[in-house]
Order: structure tokens, then C-alpha cells, then sequence
């Protein structure tokens, strides 16, 4: 916008007119849509926060589980003698493997099915409504997985919360356990306080799938642990497998997926309305 200014100089008899032109920017045609196209990129963005957060919290809530999902689901599967090329090649390579479990020293369970794992773990309930192991044992032989023509060993060592089979579960009090149990009860716990034994094992019958890093472990091509990540044993399906790790939270999982999508869809909603209004 041009501005004309006009002032009288005091000098000399005749008055003369002095002219200033002076300019002023103008606000820019559509600055007003491109407010609003902001304003609503940042709810937009400040909405999809709000909800990755949330779903980052009811994911995080299932515990290691849903880590070991997604390497289950994830891993790149190679043939046992890819894996056991790679263990003597010392390749940073985490990989996934299938076969038959095999072990020429099975021990027998209470049904005196062949066994290579089994961890039996001891909970009771504290007054603080918190389960607290009091026994954490395992029994393992030496193990792996074969085809045909190629095998390689597994780490039981590094097995933890990497291995999902169904377990079996027994509950009650504490006056009911096997008097096998009673010196690993804690001195004067009553003899009503809730108690939970949990028994996980893999027998020398069952297909598996292992995911691992492949090494050498005296001179044994073997899956382990590594780089970070858990060694996985799962005798399962991959979908059953998936059910056991999300345990009782399945509905977690599936809303904690569900409010991902939609924040991330709330972020890209914020990116459009930017550069739409820009």
C-alpha cells in the first residue's frame, strides 16, 4: 500500500510541499487459511503424541513377550546348514531355524516322555498382592535341532524368557504343595497364602523353531544369544506361540496395535495439513 504524506516546510516565504512516498507491506492473501491449516497441524501432531503414548504404555505392559514376538515373526529363516556356515564364519547374523529337537542324554518327565529342558518355577502371593518366585530351577541336557543332513546345537545356558511352550500350571496354597516344595518356602509363611508352580519343558519328540545368533561354542556350531537379542525356543506354531506371549493381555496387544496405527495416521494427517495450508 502506498502512502502520500504531505507537510508544509517552514522554510523560505513560500510554503513548499514536500512529498514522501512511504510503502507498507500488506498482509499476504491467504495468511488466514494458513493459520488455520497450522492450528490444525498441530492438534493434529500434539493428538498423535497423546496416542503413541498411550499405546507405547499398553505394549510396554506386556513385558518381554511382545519383543519376543516380534522376533518370532521378523527373523529371516535360513536352513540349519546356512546357520552352521555362519557360526563357523563368526557373521554378526541373527537367524531363525527349524527342525526336530535332538539329544542322545533325555531325561524322562512324569510321564516319562523324553525331556531336554524343563524349568519349574515357584510363586507365592505376597500381602502386597505381588508374586514373588521362591524357586527358579532348571534341568537341561545338551540339545539342538536337526533335518536330515545338517544339525546345530542350542545354548540352553542362555535360554530365559526366550523360550515359549504351553506350561503347565498349578494353583493353591501353599499347604498344598508336594512336601518336595516345603524347604523353599519362606519361615513363616501361612500355610493359606496362594502359591503358583509353573512348569515349562520341551521334549526330544517335538519340532522347533529357534531363533538365535550362530556361533561357535567349543568348536560346536550352536544358536545363542547375541547383539542384544534373546535366544528364542518355541515347539509351537507361530500363531499358538503368539497367543502364549500375549498370555491374558492379549486385549492389550490388540489395542496397543490398534492406537499405534491410528497415531501414526494422526501424525500423517498433521504433515498433509501443513502442506496443504502452506
Amino acid at each position: 500500500m502506498v502512502a502520500l504524506t504531505v507537510r508544509i516546510s517552514p522554510e523560505g516565504p513560500e510554503a513548499k510541499l514536500v512529498t514522501a512516498i512511504t510503502s507498507r507491506s500488506t498482509p499476504r492473501e491467504g495468511s488466514f487459511g494458513f493459520l488455520v491449516a497450522v492450528s490444525i497441524s498441530v492438534a493434529l501432531g500434539l493428538a498423535g503424541v497423546a496416542i503413541l503414548l498411550l499405546a507405547g504404555l499398553l505394549l510396554r505392559s506386556v513385558g518381554p513377550g511382545l519383543r519376543i514376538g516380534r522376533l518370532l515373526g521378523g527373523t529371516t529363516l535360513v536352513p540349519i546348514d546356512e546357520a552352521v556356515a555362519i557360526a563357523t564364519t563368526n557373521a554378526p547374523r541373527y537367524v531363525r531355524v527349524s527342525g526336530r529337537i535332538s539329544s542322545d542324554e533325555e531325561f524322562p518327565d512324569d510321564q516319562n516322555r523324553p525331556l531336554v529342558f524343563r524349568r519349574t518355577r515357584l510363586e507365592i502371593l505376597g500381602t502386597d498382592r505381588v508374586w514373588t518366585t521362591v524357586l527358579d530351577e532348571r534341568e537341561a541336557v545338551r540339545f539342538g535341532v536337526e533335518t536330515r543332513s545338517a544339525y546345530i546345537a542350542v545354548d540352553d545356558v542362555a535360554l530365559g524368557d526366550g523360550l515359549v511352550v504351553i506350561p503347565r500350571v498349578s494353583a493353591g496354597t501353599v499347604a498344598d504343595l508336594p512336601s518336595d516344595f516345603g524347604a523353599d518356602i519362606p519361615a513363616g509363611t501361612p500355610a493359606g497364602t496362594p502359591a503358583r508352580l509353573t512348569i515349562e519343558q520341551v521334549s526330544a519328540v517335538e519340532q522347533a523353531t529357534v531363533v538365535g545368533r550362530p556361533l561357535l561354542n567349543r568348536g560346536t556350531p550352536t544358536m545363542s544369544s547375541g547383539d542384544g537379542r534373546p535366544l528364542v525356543v518355541t515347539t509351537l506354531d507361530q500363531s499358538a506361540a503368539m497367543r502364549v506371549l500375549a498370555g491374558g493381555k492379549r486385549r492389550r496387544v490388540v489395542v496397543g496395535a490398534v492406537s499405534l496405527g491410528i497415531g501414526l495416521g494422526f501424525f500423517a494427517g498433521a504433515v498433509a495439513a501443513f502442506l496443504i495450508g502452506a
